[in-house]
């Protein structure tokens, strides 16, 4: 299935010179959702991880779908302050200034193998983030999966040390 066609490009949003990928075309159909869920399970299940973690937000929408196909946990990535429990957080650069990515500091287990999941890989600032936290407490990161990578802003060479795949790129 051509997954490239179901994605709505929506022009100079959310600013001008911004070509913003939509994937809400793709999700209502869901029989097109079902298919990406499908390919990135195809993807991912060689690895045999434990866990399936996702980064807010839209890693929740492909991650936990994910997760319940390979009948593994889900764990949550957030931005700071919105997890109840004990926290590690992970600070990173934005193109103006800064954010934090928590995680619950039992969520996953030292040693335990996992696969981060998002919807798009582009500059790779918040799937490093996410990978440091991930290293921080303790995990065997065995990779990363995408539905789209912007080629161009080349996040993937931020990523060089783990393995990442896409199912579409731009």
């Amino acid at each position: 299935m051509d997954f490239k066609d179901q994605i709505r490009v929506i022009a100079d949003f959310p600013r001008e010179g911004i070509s913003y990928k939509d994937i809400t075309t793709l999700l209502k159909n869901g029989e097109m959702f079902h298919a990406v869920i499908d390919a990135l399970v195809e993807k991912i299940k060689p690895w045999q991880p434990e866990v399936i973690v996702g980064p807010e937000a839209r890693g929740f929408l492909l991650g936990a779908p994910i997760a319940y196909a390979l009948g593994i946990g889900f764990v949550p990535v957030r931005k700071q302050g919105k997890l109840p429990a004990n926290t590690i957080g992970e600070t990173y650069a934005l193109e103006y200034g800064f954010d934090t990515l928590e995680v619950h500091a039992d969520a996953i287990s030292p040693g335990q193998r996992v696969v981060v999941v998002d919807d798009l890989l582009a500059t790779g600032g918040t799937m490093l983030a996410t990978a440091n936290l991930m290293r921080t407490i303790g995990a065997e990161m065995l990779g990363m999966g995408f539905l789209i990578e912007l080629t161009s802003l080349n996040g993937r060479e931020k990523l060089i040390d783990y393995s990442v795949f896409s199912l579409v790129q731009y």
